[in-house]
């Protein structure tokens, strides 16, 4: 009697726990048929407490919650543990309630099997822990993180913006919008808190989920925020808001466009965050939830003021970098020459491939002899420290092109004040971010020599020209690399000599994987022959259009060039006797030429009186073998060579003196004057311009 007794008292005890748990359990319990069907809920569950009974009891599971992801699925699953027993533990599930007061939650599922003492199969038993907020704040930090990650990775405004609605849509909200003030996409300072009324801001990115309606203004466009609305009160206070988007809302007849794409879209929640950086506005971010979508709560605005900091502080390195960038595009713009110089056998045109590095520079010197310096370098870093010396280097080249030394010998002494820049940064104070820049540039200076129709060409580091001669095959000529400049490598520079025929074209680029790929690939190049009386212009465009997208050169400095054959009748040249009678001689000759070249008098006069006292100089104080030369190019040019190294020097003769006066007479007639030195003895020269003898009739 005593077991009956106590046996009584276990089964009062156990259906008392399970009345309990229907009732008084926050924890979903539900009991299904075999056939799925509803037989008892626990109507303490916050989702069931004003769902009657009745309305639940006997029907499908289906009919009774909204499952939103995987219906079917769950449904499978649920057959599967009748069959088999095996329970379906913790699977996270989101669902649609119905009743007066219908939401959407997650929630984590455990299915059951039931079995009677015999071992028949009633039905199954589901357990269902609101999970919701535990998701929501899972969902919240996967955005969050998806930000952090894929915001900012270029230094791009625009393309910030679109980095960030990708992130946010669907994953945070059903559309998103980044607009930023115009002023700080084109680089300025954004203006201080609050920010003033009329102030125009760019829509930089939109993103909406496909049943959203299009925007209400295009990606692009410039406009000033209608005020007051909630995106003006944003940028007034700095303090994000979510706002209830009824439709009767009053600032909606200040903003009809963005009402009426509203109300097509049957957004119901905006939660617009302000962009802010240290007390300035940089932007704003509009972000709306529709249709079934949960309304934007607390958390969701904590959130997103994490996000906009984020954005901002992108936006504002992206600013920053615009801002450097359009400041050592300027430095460069100005430093480097706006037109190439192009004479009678060399024409050359200037190419920049996606806007040239500001570290990148080209030049083409005009040297005597009708030769002509074709320079290309670039220099390590980016922004305006590379841009500055960029401005130094090319500066120095312009000034040792000047002594008319060679190529090698250049390079060797643009080698030395690079390493003295080098050592000046290096010795720049600790906090000095330029001090951890390595200061280092490679170059390729060449010098065309059209009385010979040869190259003389020598480099510091990586690059070299690419040479196509007019039969259409396409090489590199391959000059001995010297180190790269203001390394510490201590190699000798070298110069080479190659034939380039009429005809010929080079390409002098500053990046060598242009140079490479233009070597190897069937381009423009190959066909050059046929651009030989076309416009050189032409063939650049048809190298920039021939450059396949991901190349990887990124921005490249260019020269091309196309050598021309000297006409034979602008030069003429004679070997002199190391006798004083040869002056009369060397001035009959040259007054004859002149006068076939049809020279101004005044022109043919002051050449007169150069040539014999340079002649009377190299006679009384070079060696033989003598030789004067006229070229008739971008200026008349006299040259006379003797086979002596002695150093001519300009001296200012007194009253009573009856001689020193030859070079100091040559300076003052003419614009330009030199010397120039090779192995066999040296070359003094002189430029004058001039203009052609007015025909008599």
């Amino acid at each position: 009697m005593a077991f009956s007794r106590r046996g009584r008292e276990v089964d009062e005890r156990a259906a008392s726990m399970v009345e309990a748990l229907f009732t008084q359990s926050p924890v979903g319990l539900h009991l299904l048929d075999t056939e799925l069907h509803v037989v008892r809920v626990n109507t303490a569950t916050p989702v069931m407490r004003d769902v009657p009974m009745d309305q639940v009891a006997g029907r499908p599971l289906h009919e009774v919650y909204d499952i939103v992801d995987d219906q079917e699925e769950l449904e499978a699953a649920a057959l599967g543990v009748l069959d088999t027993g095996i329970p379906m533990r913790d699977r996270v599930v989101r669902a649609r309630f119905k009743g007066t007061s219908p939401r959407v939650g997650h929630f984590e599922i455990t299915i059951l099997r039931l079995e009677s003492t015999s071992g028949a199969v009633l039905g199954l038993a589901v357990t269902a822990v609101d999970v919701t907020e535990r998701e929501r704040n899972r969902a919240r930090s996967e955005v969050l993180d998806a930000v952090r990650r894929s915001v900012g990775r270029t230094l791009d405004a625009a393309v910030t913006g679109e980095e960030l609605v990708g992130a946010l849509v669907p994953a945070f909200a059903d559309a998103a919008v980044v607009e930023v003030v115009d002023a700080v996409i084109r680089g300025d300072d954004p203006p201080l808190a609050p920010l003033p009324r009329g102030t125009p801001l760019m829509r930089t990115a939109f993103r909406a989920t496909s049943a959203h309606p299009p925007k209400a203004h295009p990606v692009g466009d410039v406009r000033r925020l209608p005020a007051p609305t909630p995106f003006s009160q944003a940028l007034a206070d700095l303090r994000p808001r979510v706002v209830s988007l009824e439709p009767d809302a009053p600032w909606f007849d200040v903003d009809p466009a963005r009402a009426e794409a509203v109300h097509a879209s049957r957004a119901h929640t905006l939660l617009v965050v302000p962009l802010t950086l240290r007390d300035t506005v940089v932007g704003l971010v509009s972000l709306y939830r529709a249709g079934q979508t949960p309304p934007f709560d607390e958390g969701d605005r904590r959130l997103a003021v994490e996000l906009a900091a984020h954005t901002a502080l992108c936006v504002d390195n992206a600013r920053r970098f615009v801002r450097e960038h359009t400041v050592a595009a300027t430095i460069q713009r100005q430093l480097l020459p706006r037109t190439p110089e192009s004479h009678t056998s060399l024409e050359t045109a200037y190419l920049s491939v996606t806007g040239a590095d500001p570290g990148a520079w080209y030049d083409t010197i005009a040297l005597s002899g009708a030769r002509t310096a074709l320079v290309v370098g670039s220099v390590s870093g980016h922004g305006l420290n590379a841009a500055a010396t960029m401005g130094q280097l090319r500066t120095v080249i312009r000034s040792l092109s000047a002594f008319d030394i060679a190529p090698d010998e250049l390079l060797a002494r643009l080698h030395d004040t690079t390493t003295q820049l080098a050592a000046e940064r290096a010795n720049l104070p600790l906090g000095d971010p330029l001090r951890r820049e390595t200061l280092a540039a490679d170059c390729v200076y060449a010098i065309h020599n059209p009385l010979t129709g040869t190259f003389e060409i020598a480099g510091a580091g990586r690059l070299a020209p690419l040479l196509v001669r007019p039969d259409g095959t396409v090489g590199i000529p391959d000059p001995p690399s010297g180190p790269r400049l203001g390394t510490d490598a201590d190699a000798p520079f070298t110069s080479v000599e190659f034939e380039a025929p009429e005809g010929s074209i080079l390409v002098f680029a500053s990046d060598p994987l242009l140079t490479s790929y233009l070597a190897d690939s069937p381009g423009p190049l190959r066909s050059s022959p046929e651009y030989l009386d076309r416009p050189l212009q032409e063939l650049c465009d048809a190298v920039v259009y021939a450059l396949p997208s991901g190349l990887g050169a990124g921005d490249a400095a260019v020269i091309v060039a196309r050598v021309r054959a000297l006409p034979a009748d602008r030069v003429a040249s004679w070997y002199l006797d190391a006798d004083p009678a040869a002056v009369a001689e060397a001035r009959r000759r040259v007054r004859a030429q002149l006068t076939a070249w049809r020279v101004d008098d005044e022109t043919a006069f002051n050449t007169e009186l150069i040539v014999s006292e340079l002649v009377t100089n190299a006679i009384r104080y070079g060696d033989p073998p003598l030789e004067l030369r006229l070229i008739h190019d971008r200026s008349l040019t006299c040259e006379v060579r003797d086979g002596g190294a002695a150093a001519p020097h300009l001296r200012h003769a007194r009253t009573v003196d009856e001689g020193g006066r030859g070079l100091f007479i040559a300076s003052q007639l003419a614009h330009a004057w030199g010397t120039r030195y090779a192995d066999d003895g040296k070359t003094i020269w002189t430029e004058q311009s001039f203009a052609p003898r007015k025909d008599p009739r």
